[in-house]
C-alpha cells in the first residue's frame, strides 16, 4: 500500500514537474510575442488598406494581449508535446516510443500549417466577400477587437484541424483507433464538421460552406492516412507471426 502511495507521489511530483516546464515556457514565448507584438499587428493588417478603430484604452491591451498569446501558444505546443511523451514515455513500448518521437514535429508544423491555411485562403476570401456585400450600401470600418476576434475565430480552428490527420495516425499506431470502424461514422462525422463549421464562421452560406468544405477534406484525409498505418502494423504483424511459426 506504502509502495502504491510513493508510487503515485512520484507521478504527481513528475507531472507537476512538465506543467511548469510547459508554463515557463508559455510564459517566454508570451514575453517574446509582446516584444514583436507590433511587427506581427501589422503582418495581420495585411489584408486591410486601413487602419482599425479602438473603442477605448484598454482594447489596445486586449489586441496586444490576443497576439502575445496565439504566439505563445504556437511556440509551447512542441515544447508540451515534449513534456508529454516524457510523462508517458515509461509507460509505453520501445515501438510505441519511436512512433511517439517521430510524431513531435509534426505537431508543430501542421499547427502552423493550420494557421497559414486558415489565414492565407479562407480568411480573405470569407473578409472579402463579406466586405463587398455591404459595401455598396455602408462605410465599412472594423473595430480592432471586432476584427482580431474574426480572424482568431477562423484561422484557430484550422491551426487545431490540421492536427487530426497526426493524431488519427498516432492512435492507429498505439492500436487505438481502427480507421474502418471510424469510416462507418462518416456521416455523423460530417454533421459534427458542419456544425463546428457554423459556430465559427460568420453567420451567412458561403462561410459555412467555406470552412465546412476543408475540415471535411482533412477528416477524409486523416481517414486514408491511418488506414495507411492501420495496413503496415496489420503487415508488420503478420510478417512477425510467420517468423515466429517458422522459427
Amino acid at each position: 500500500m506504502t509502495e502504491k502511495k510513493l508510487d503515485v507521489i512520484e507521478h504527481l511530483d513528475e507531472l507537476r514537474k512538465r506543467l511548469i516546464i510547459s508554463a515557463l515556457a508559455f510564459l517566454v514565448f508570451l514575453i517574446i510575442g509582446f516584444i514583436y507584438v507590433k511587427d506581427i499587428y501589422l503582418f495581420f493588417m495585411g489584408n486591410l488598406d486601413y487602419k482599425l478603430i479602438v473603442l477605448g484604452p484598454s482594447d489596445i491591451m486586449w489586441i496586444y494581449f490576443h497576439i502575445a498569446s496565439l504566439v505563445a501558444i504556437t511556440g509551447t505546443l512542441p515544447v508540451a508535446a515534449w513534456q508529454i511523451w516524457l510523462f508517458v514515455r515509461p509507460a509505453l513500448k520501445p515501438h510505441e516510443r519511436k512512433a511517439t518521437v517521430a510524431y513531435i514535429p509534426g505537431v508543430f508544423i501542421l499547427f502552423i500549417c493550420g494557421l497559414a491555411f486558415g489565414y492565407f485562403f479562407i480568411f480573405p476570401k470569407i473578409l472579402s466577400f463579406l466586405i463587398n456585400l455591404g459595401s455598396d450600401l455602408m462605410t465599412i470600418s472594423f473595430t480592432a477587437d471586432k476584427y482580431f476576434r474574426f480572424l482568431i475565430n477562423i484561422t484557430l480552428p484550422f491551426g487545431i484541424a490540421f492536427e487530426l490527420p497526426l493524431v488519427m495516425m498516432f492512435l492507429t499506431t498505439l492500436g487505438i483507433v481502427n480507421p474502418y470502424t471510424i469510416t462507418k461514422l462518416r456521416k455523423y462525422a460530417y454533421f459534427i464538421l458542419v456544425i463546428i463549421a457554423s459556430m465559427i464562421s460568420p453567420p451567412e452560406f458561403i462561410s459555412h460552406i467555406s470552412v465546412a468544405v476543408p475540415l471535411i477534406l482533412i477528416y477524409e484525409i486523416s481517414v486514408f492516412l491511418s488506414k495507411i498505418v492501420y495496413r503496415k502494423q496489420k503487415g508488420k504483424k503478420l510478417t512477425n507471426t510467420k517468423e515466429l511459426t517458422n522459427d
